[in-house]
């Protein structure tokens, strides 16, 4: 039982302590973990469905994953205002949260194929109904994520007193301690889910778990943060600073316009025409961030690369081999290198590299970081280009736009010569088949009677005598099928590897029994894939270091450089380059269309070096300053003005003073006479 009461000299203290910080806190601790779990767990598995679910291809699933995440960090600009100007914190964290949880609860059932699948063969019926409701549920998202994301941690600040500084920095450490945990997790969990089969009368790669999880997470967070609603302390809306600050800029504009002629005299700076209604402390302010937002401007293309290790870095994977001993990496964990290696890389770059560097008499500065972390990043797509060349040679030739290709099996008992027009004379020895590339498995019956083929996993059904079954999908790993006709009966076991592509021919001399294993005749029509998923590390290890070095401190950079009412309008600034960099993904994906896709790695490597050389002359001409100083002499000009007032006010009432003492005397004289 837990007393609530509120203390009058501190109103933030609305229930008891625990180890020193308010019991409200790990209710916020606890809503940030299910929701980052909710968030990484279904952006991680996103592409593969776009991909192998609504059946887009490469280039749109990349498109539409980017445009995602881009509306992710568009709308916190969003959640800021409303919680700032109208709603308040804990009322806007609630609302949008609720949202977030229909979205994902959205995208859960768009991804159950038995919904449209009228004729149950595994394939929905009817694809616009679930790329409807998915792009509904991904919209929801995007606004439920963003709008909260800059609210739920000052949130968890403002629940701490003047006094409890130092839990506060543990508070916000522990913070994004959990962001990091739940990508982690769930970049781990989501992808084994979406790896099962499931369905309500055929069996599928799960997307339906895989969104499913997360959303029943983001319910959790939910109830979580409603159930500590007694604890909180929440603050009133006192508006918003990036309203105040786009009205100040708005007016400088305008006014200047006005006065465009060139009657009137020229300003150091063009914000000084917001000086007929703003105060210049504001306006001096204004000017330190918009010096900051101009560093900005190259930082997009980093966040071009960066975000795309959940696109087309995760496609790239799906050409690959996976194995690490026992242990199977699917496609979509390899993710999970990057919250790895941030939770190793950021205590050494602080301990040891930074220090280290320092040590060697080399001025390290800020921007200096950030241009290596933009060469890093380039590194890192440079890495995935070598690594896509290796790919690339084990990739099947694919017939053109304008060729085909044509399959021939011999079912007889004897060869077969086969003469082509325009080519030579082919000879298909018993029970041979000639290649032909396809994505899934199938049996070809050569023999005069029915064999019904199953598995675990895929019924293939009852093959007719010189037909072949349906394409089906089979998982890695080891497989048995059985093979039944009549009371006749073989067990055929087969280890799968990732992207291989078969077919299994049952010739005419087949015999069941106990050797039937080695009647059945495998011809590999895609061989499986050869490069191992673990030359990906070294482009993940490359792009981490990177974000590390600019992101990290970036943001350090930034808090530094700016005043400290206008950080929110950094941190808008800053979400926005990453929504900016997502759209270029998009710019380039669409109107390249490079054949070849190292050369489009190695396009936005260059692009990279190219904003890394721009990026590196501004930062050369760039000038560090100390905000607070600029603050404390405009402090002090305020007083001094005010000093002056004072005193020209106390000048003027003696005067004043004077004057009528003299006009006394005068009239005292004139009285007497």
């Amino acid at each position: 039982y837990i007393h609530f009461c509120i203390d009058k000299e501190d109103p933030k203290k609305r229930g008891k302590d625990v180890c020193g910080y308010p019991l409200s806190i790990f209710f916020i601790v606890v809503n940030e973990f299910c929701e980052r779990f909710s968030y990484y767990g279904m952006r991680a598995v996103l592409v593969l469905y776009f991909k192998h679910f609504l059946q887009w291809d490469d280039d749109l699933a990349t498109s539409i994953y980017h445009t995602f995440v881009a509306l992710c960090y568009l709308t916190p600009i969003l959640g800021a205002i409303v919680a700032d100007s109208w709603l308040g914190k804990f009322k806007t964290i609630v609302y949008l949260s609720i949202v977030y949880t229909i979205g994902q609860v959205a995208m859960a059932v768009s991804a159950v194929h038995d919904i449209t699948d009228s004729n149950r063969d595994g394939t929905p019926d009817n694809m616009t109904f679930h790329v409807a409701l998915s792009m509904v549920g991904l919209f929801l998202i995007a606004l439920g994520t963003g709008g909260i994301k800059p609210c739920v941690a000052a949130f968890g600040g403002d629940q701490f007193s003047e006094h409890q500084d130092k839990q506060r920095r543990t508070f916000f450490s522990v913070f994004y301690l959990c962001i990091n945990g739940g990508s982690l997790l769930s970049t781990i969990i989501t992808p084994i889910l979406r790896g099962q089969e499931c369905g309500i009368y055929s069996q599928q790669k799960c997307y339906s778990l895989a969104f499913g999880v997360p959303a029943a997470l983001m319910v959790v967070a939910l109830v979580v943060f409603i159930v500590g609603s007694g604890m909180y302390y929440k603050a009133e809306p006192e508006g918003n600073i990036m309203l105040d600050v786009c009205k100040c800029i708005g007016f400088a504009i305008n006014n200047r316009y006005r006065h465009r002629s060139n009657q009137y005299p020229r300003r150091q700076h063009w914000m000084d025409w917001a000086e007929e209604k703003y105060d210049k402390l504001l306006i001096a302010q204004i000017k330190m961030v918009l010096k900051v937002l101009f560093l900005y401007i190259p930082l997009p293309m980093f966040w071009t690369l960066f975000d795309q290790k959940g696109s087309r870095w995760t496609l790239q994977a799906t050409t690959m081999n996976g194995y690490f001993g026992k242990l199977v990496i699917q496609p979509d964990q390899m993710q999970i290198f990057n919250p790895i290696l941030i939770l190793t890389l950021v205590p050494i770059m602080d301990s040891v590299i930074y220090p280290l560097i320092k040590k060697c008499g080399f001025n390290f500065t800020p921007l200096k970081r950030m241009t290596v972390g933009m060469f890093l990043a380039a590194m890192a797509f440079v890495c995935a280009a070598l690594v896509q060349v290796e790919i690339d040679k084990t990739l099947p030739v694919f017939p053109s736009a304008s060729q085909s290709q044509l399959k021939l099996l011999n079912m007889g008992s004897s060869a077969v010569t086969v003469n082509l027009p325009g080519n030579e004379s082919l000879t298909l020895n018993a029970a041979q088949v000639c290649r032909l590339i396809h994505n899934t498995i199938r049996f070809v019956n050569g023999m005069n009677m029915p064999v019904n083929v199953t598995t675990s996993a895929v019924d293939l059904g009852l093959i007719e005598p010189f037909y072949y079954s349906t394409y089906s999908t089979i998982k890695n790993g080891e497989t048995k099928f059985s093979l039944l006709s009549g009371s006749q009966s073989c067990e055929y076991i087969k280890d799968f590897g990732f992207g291989g592509s078969y077919t299994f021919f049952i010739p005419s001399t087949f015999v069941f029994g106990p050797d039937c294993q080695d009647s059945i005749t495998v011809v590999e029509d895609i061989e499986p894939n050869s490069v191992h998923m673990a030359l990906q590390i070294p482009q993940y290890f490359f792009i981490t270091a990177g974000e590390v070095m600019f992101s990290v401190t970036g943001l350090e950079f930034s808090y530094s450089q700016a005043p400290s009412n206008m950080k929110a309008v950094l941190q808008a600034g800053w979400l926005f380059t990453v929504a900016i960099g997502n759209f270029i993904v998009l710019i380039v994906a669409e109107i390249a269309k490079l054949p070849n896709k190292w050369a489009e790695y190695v396009l936005f490597a260059s692009l990279l070096v190219l904003v890394c050389i721009i990026f590196s002359t501004m930062a050369y001409f760039y000038t560090y300053i100390d905000p607070s100083e600029i603050e404390d002499q405009f402090s002090k000009k305020v007083d001094e003005d005010e000093d002056d007032k004072d005193k020209r006010e106390k000048a003027e009432i003696k005067m004043v003073r004077r004057d009528s003492a003299e006009s006394y005397d005068d009239s005292y004289k004139q009285s007497n006479m």
